[in-house]
């Protein structure tokens, strides 16, 4: 006896079951399409940015110095929009938000670039010396552009850091012979239909026949140079000589002509997409927390939870006294922190009297919590707060509702040359997050403190640095004077400033907190963001800019550039020596010491504080 179902299929009409059965097919092609086209559309990033871990090499500024004689026409702006890989394959220029419009309703004469734009510097005639190289070697002074680069722009100024990662990264070209031969068929074919045409040609052009068909069976069975067989090299010279005799012939050039321009711009099409999508794919890897950090980030946030044992400090009367050293690291990259909190005790004469605030967010603040705990640093005290805590208990604060430590700015510079690919340099700058404008809400009772970014590594005892009269000032850092605030005239709201003075960097900061509390620069900072627009990702980190230079106007005391070694996460032409006496060395840039696509000559100054025994480390693999 057949079931209900059973028999109202067999009666429904045959026209039915037919669209039935199309259907199903259809839907069977539909899944397989899907199964094939979104997981690549994920791996390439189609579908939205790439959430990202460190942004560096992300924010970047186009500026314009107007003196006398320099000229620079801005790279236009893109539509609004979320990084994708076909625009990035095609332009490489990421979308921008609207252009900032000044308090009396004028347009500045640039742009501020979100995450991945270009930078512009021109400097002064008078500061080439600022600019120029030391030596000639090609990884220093990367002056030419990409394949197929015509509005011949530098290299840097396109791609930034990645020009200098490729040039020393390059490898010798594989399969070269194979290589060879499909330009002589191209050529061949080029000049074939011309020669067929030639009377008293026939010779010639049946030899020429005869090599393309070879060669056209050569390339049908061997994909590297290994396939090729033992008479390759024979046909090679054959097709030279047979190429060689129709270039002397009188033949029509227009057809010819043709055929080799279109060799030309198929060869630099091709270039320039590999070129473009290599830039991509190392953006992305600078960009993306690596697998065995983010392992060992989530092991010990369950280890923490699974603990039986009490994970509280001992030691917490030293938290607020001001009589000890109060260092301040704001992270979310749990193995850059520590090796910055390591490299310190180290090198500390009375590492007992330094007290570390690590302040993270949600996400990671019990894998933070419960490795400080596991670890011991010397004597050292180790504080991990959660900057999302503080933002509950503080809900006045809502101007700053995420973690925000710092921001790093990709700037080329560049002297009032004929072209852009001359006296070409490219820096990052580093500059407080929003967050860090919290310092004196978050410590009530500390005085003075040090700001240490999590890409620093100490050399050095910091007792010297923790003294330094700061005299009457607020803050303490290494001031960069080839990038002056006229230069940023675009991007500073209507506040009055100095315009020949310097900007400076955030990498390592002495800040005495009884003088910023003084001079209200909490509050300078929260007027500054009012007036620029921060409702975007992008425009929030676009503006701790301007924000971070106008609060500390005249407020900065200039520490000697001995203390600071920058540059290890973008320049290749550092010496050991200066590395060596530097007290303090700042992998600023986005070629950082944990990332495989780090620098490898200065890894070793960063991994010598590796802690190697770490069970967790052992079982998520790490080993930058």
């Amino acid at each position: 006896m057949k079931s209900p179902g059973t028999a109202a299929a067999s009666a429904a009409p045959a026209g039915k079951r037919r669209w039935r059965c199309v259907a199903a097919a259809g839907a069977a092609v539909a899944l397989a399409f899907f199964s094939v086209v979104v997981p690549l559309a994920v791996l390439l990033g189609l579908h939205a940015r790439f959430p990202s871990m460190y942004m560096v090499d992300e924010s970047a500024v186009s500026v314009y110095d107007g003196s006398e004689g320099g000229s620079w026409e801005p790279i236009p702006p893109e539509e609004n929009g979320t990084l994708q890989v076909n625009s990035t394959v095609k332009e490489f220029v990421p979308p921008t938000p609207k252009e900032w419009t000044n308090t009396n309703g004028s347009q500045p004469d640039t742009v501020i670039a979100p995450p991945i734009q270009q930078a512009t510097v021109l400097e002064d005639s008078s500061s080439l010396n600022l600019l120029q190289f030391t030596g000639t070697d090609l990884k220093d002074s990367f002056e030419q552009g990409l394949p197929g680069d015509e509005n011949e722009k530098s290299c840097q100024l396109q791609f930034g850091s990645y020009c200098l990662w490729s040039v020393e990264h390059e490898e010798v070209m594989k399969d070269f012979i194979v290589k060879q031969l499909k330009d002589q068929l191209f050529v061949a074919r080029a000049y074939y239909p011309s020669i067929v045409k030639l009377d008293g040609m026939e010779k010639l052009s049946h030899e020429m026949k005869q090599n393309i068909q070879e060669h056209g069976h050569m390339l049908s069975e061997a994909i590297s140079d290994a396939d090729l067989p033992e008479l390759h090299r024979v046909n090679i010279a054959k097709m030279d000589q047979t190429i060689a005799v129709a270039k002397s012939c009188a033949v029509e050039c227009t057809n010819v002509e043709k055929k080799l321009t279109q060799l030309l711009d198929m060869t630099q099409d091709e270039a320039l997409f590999h070129a473009r999508q290599s830039a991509y794919l190392y953006r992305l890897g600078v960009q993306t927390l690596p697998k065995s950090l983010h392992c060992l980030s989530m092991r010990l946030t369950v280890d923490y939870f699974n603990a039986s044992a009490d994970m509280e400090h001992s030691d917490a009367e030293k938290f607020g006294n001001p009589a000890f050293q109060h260092y301040v690291i704001f992270s979310t990259n749990l193995l850059a922190a520590s090796m910055t909190i390591n490299s310190s005790v180290i090198n500390s004469e009375e590492s007992a009297n330094m007290v570390f605030h690590l302040m993270t967010d949600g996400q990671n603040f019990y894998a933070f919590k419960n490795w400080f705990i596991r670890n011991s640093y010397k004597g050292a005290t180790i504080r991990v707060l959660n900057f999302e805590d503080f933002q509950v208990k503080n809900l006045g604060n809502e101007i700053v509702d995420q973690l925000s430590s710092s921001e790093e700015f990709r700037i080329t510079s560049n002297s009032n040359a004929v072209t852009l690919n001359t006296l070409m340099r490219t820096e990052y700058i580093s500059m407080f997050g929003h967050s860090l404008f919290l310092l004196p809400e978050l410590f009530t009772n500390l005085k003075r403190v040090i700001v240490l970014e999590d890409d620093t590594i100490v050399q050095r005892d910091l007792s010297l640095l923790w003294n330094l009269d700061l005299k009457g000032k607020v803050i303490g850092a290494v001031q960069f004077c080839r990038v002056k605030f006229r230069q940023l005239r675009a991007y500073l709201p209507n506040f009055p400033y100095n315009s020949s003075s310097c900007i400076w960097m955030s990498g390592v900061s002495v800040i005495d907190l009884n003088e910023w509390r003084e001079h209200d620069v909490t509050g300078i900072h929260h007027r500054i963001l009012e007036k620029l627009p921060h409702d975007t990702e992008a425009s929030w980190r676009s503006a701790a800019l301007p924000a971070g230079l106008l609060a500390f106007e005249n407020l900065i005391h200039p520490i000697e550039d001995q203390w600071v070694q920058f540059g290890l996460g973008h320049d290749y032409g550092l010496t050991h020596g200066a590395i060596k006496k530097a007290a303090i060395l700042h992998y600023n840039g986005n070629m950082k010491p944990w990332l495989e696509l780090g620098i490898h000559r200065y890894r070793k100054y960063w991994k010598r504080y590796l802690p190697r025994d770490d069970v967790f480390m052992m079982d998520c693999n790490v080993n930058p």
